[in-house]
Formats: structure tokens, C-alpha cells, sequence
């Protein structure tokens, strides 16, 4: 109180244009000479530069955490001495980086090997009905990574609406359990204006055991159900994040380089196919920071990213069956998903009705007389 009488709150990023850069810059040589490092010619400081960026998340904002940034300066030093060279150059940059990495990604490592091994259960090639690849971040200290996760939604005659397993088995966070409850009312929004919503559904992030937080698996979970209400297979080739809203627009999310370099990683160990991609908002496009390795699969064709703005345009890449809009009668053209999932939900809504019915019926009907004990 005798040192501090105003409040001191130290942001870890700041905004990255050509002064901020500069600034950027001067600190690098500083560093250099405070820790008598060899001089970093213009591909070092760019590599630095633009790892310091992707340390933010965000394509206009450079990371503040000076602390970090010198460990890699003086790492990329040490390449440079053992490459003898007079300079540090992006390739020693990129060495450090990967170094840390190295020394960080144990379980990483070990989660990729599950899968590998199939104990972990993802498929990375074919069509399965109900079941989308979502995608999940982990923190490990100073060292993110993401990696897919199978989600799964079966649909049935009921009165349940949509049952969240993880919530029951006490497994998901209040930030999930508000995705879901989003998801309910984008349903309840887009098909049930003239009839009731009359489901049991159920909704699993399979083989997940240690808790589940977030809402970007929001939209992964509605396109698990729209599959299994309308029959039409998911590719399984495409992972998907993505937060959804209830006028069914899919939200930013946080982590996308990673997410998107956890499926490339998990496709390149499985096979390429040229299939393969990740589809993200359209809004967290413009946040794209990604490796190399990444961005050359891309431009071969090998590795696909689709930025996506609604659900309907989610779903029909995919399916590759049209989404279908409403027309001025409230019906969606015969034959699309949006028409499929409606009549779906309106068999279930008339076949419970007549089931309830049916008990009645048989309710009111007289028993049997009972037999006389002798």
C-alpha cells in the first residue's frame, strides 16, 4: 500500500504495428548485447518477431512476455555456435523453437501414440452417421497442443430433449453445459415453430475421463445430431471447433493454430489422403498463424482449412448434400438435410403421440375376471 497507491495491471501482449515492431526489434539487440549473443541478421529477428505473435493467439497483437522470448534468444545463440555461424539466422530461431517444444510435448507424444495404436479410437477417412471429430486444446505448462476427440450423438423417441452425458457423470464445466443448453435452443429455433421439439438425445465426447470445459465443441455436437437425425453419414475426414449461437452462427474460438496443427499431425501420422482438413469460424481466419509444415500441405492440396460463417454451411461440406433454406410456406425443399432432419423430428413427435395413445388405450380397457382361489 506504501509502494503501490495506483492500480498496476501489466497486459501480456500489445498491439502489433510498424512502431510496435520496432520497439520489437531494439529489444532483440539489446538482449543480445546485455547476454553477449552473436547479432541476429533480418530472418532472425523476423522468425523471433513472428513467433512472439503467434505466442498472442492474435495476427495484431505481439507477445509482451520478455522473459520467454529471451529464452529462445539465447537457445537460437546456441544453434548458431554449434552451426558456427556469425549470425542467427531464422533457421536457428526455428531450431530453438522446436527444441522447447521437444523437451515439453511428453504427453503429447503419448496420446498421439494411443492413437496410433487405435486406444485411442479416431478415424481420420470414411462417413459415419452420428459422429464428428471435435477438436480439444491442452495446456502443458508454456506448451500447447490440440488434438481430436471422437463425439458422438445417438436420437430416439422421448420426452428427454437432449441428455449431456458428460454433465450427468459429472465430467463437464458450467462453459459446456451452457453450449449444449445454446444448442437446445438453436433446435428448438429452427424446427420447431409449428410442432414440438420431442426427442431423447444424447451427446458424448467418447473416451473422455478427465473433464470437459468450453464451448467450442458446441457446433461439432449439433452437427452430431443433425447426422443422426437425418441418416446422413459425417465425414470423418474433417475435424471441427467452432462455438455456436442460437441463430445457429458459429463464434470464434481460442487455440485454432493449435487445433488445426493437432489434426494435421494426427492425419500425417495415419496417412494423408488429400481429403483431410479442419473446418473453423470464418472469423478466426484471420488469426491463422501456422507452421510451415502446415502451410505446405495446404498449398500441395494434401491439407485442407474450411472457414465457415453458419451451421448450414458447416453440415453441407460435411455431407455434401445441400442444407436447403426455408421457403415462404415454412417448408425446406424436399430432399435436403434441413428437410430430412424436419420430417425426422416430426415422425418422432407423431409416433410418441400415438404411443401415449395407445397406452391410454389400453389402460381403459376392463382386466380379465379373476379366477376364484379354491
Amino acid at each position: 500500500k506504501k509502494i503501490f497507491k495506483v492500480r498496476a495491471d501489466f497486459g501480456t501482449s500489445m498491439d502489433k504495428n510498424e512502431e510496435s515492431v520496432l520497439r520489437f526489434a531494439e529489444f532483440i539487440k539489446t538482449q543480445s548485447e546485455e547476454d553477449g549473443l552473436k547479432p541476429f541478421d533480418r530472418t532472425g529477428v523476423a522468425a523471433v518477431v513472428e513467433q512472439a505473435v503467434r505466442m498472442t493467439g492474435r495476427k495484431e497483437k505481439i507477445s509482451t512476455s520478455f522473459s520467454m522470448i529471451s529464452d529462445i534468444l539465447r537457445e537460437a545463440n546456441y544453434w548458431a555456435g554449434v552451426q558456427e555461424s556469425p549470425v542467427i539466422k531464422n533457421s536457428h530461431v526455428e531450431k530453438a523453437i522446436d527444441a522447447k517444444i521437444f523437451r515439453s510435448n511428453r504427453i503429447e507424444e503419448l496420446i498421439q501414440e494411443m492413437i496410433d495404436r487405435g486406444t485411442l479410437m479416431i478415424d481420420v477417412d470414411g462417413e459415419v452417421v452420428g459422429q464428428v471429430n471435435g477438436l480439444a486444446v491442452f495446456s502443458m505448462g508454456d506448451h500447447m497442443f490440440g488434438k481430436p476427440t471422437r463425439i458422438t450423438a445417438t436420437t430416439s423417441m422421448g420426452r428427454s430433449g437432449i441428455i449431456n452425458i458428460e454433465r450427468e457423470a459429472d465430467l463437464s464445466g458450467s462453459t459446456h453445459n451452457k453450449g449444449v443448453l445454446i444448442l437446445n435452443g438453436y433446435l428448438r429455433k429452427k424446427y420447431a415453430q409449428e410442432k414440438p421439439l420431442t426427442m431423447s438425445a444424447s451427446l458424448a465426447f467418447e473416451q473422455s475421463y478427465s473433464g470437459v470445459d468450453g464451448d467450442s465443441a458446441s457446433s461439432t455436437e449439433i452437427y452430431a445430431l443433425l447426422s443422426s437425425l437425418s441418416g446422413l453419414p459425417i465425414k470423418q475426414s474433417i475435424a471441427v471447433t467452432g462455438s455456436l449461437n442460437q441463430k445457429g452462427e458459429i463464434q470464434p474460438i481460442g487455440g485454432v493454430n493449435e487445433k488445426i496443427e493437432g489434426f494435421f499431425d494426427c492425419c500425417k501420422r495415419l496417412g494423408f489422403t488429400g481429403n483431410q482438413g479442419v473446418m473453423i469460424p470464418e472469423n478466426n481466419a484471420k488469426d491463422l498463424m501456422l507452421r510451415k509444415d502446415v502451410v505446405e500441405a495446404v498449398k500441395k492440396g494434401e491439407f485442407h482449412v474450411y472457414p465457415v460463417r453458419t451451421v448450414d454451411e458447416g453440415i453441407e461440406i460435411l455431407t455434401g448434400k445441400e442444407a436447403g433454406q426455408m421457403d415462404g410456406q415454412g417448408k425446406y425443399p424436399k430432399g435436403t438435410i434441413n428437410a430430412m432432419v424436419n420430417e425426422k423430428l416430426h415422425q418422432l413427435a407423431v409416433g410418441l403421440k400415438e404411443f401415449g395413445e395407445e397406452k391410454k388405450e389400453s389402460a381403459k380397457k376392463p382386466k380379465g375376471t379373476a379366477r376364484k382361489k379354491t
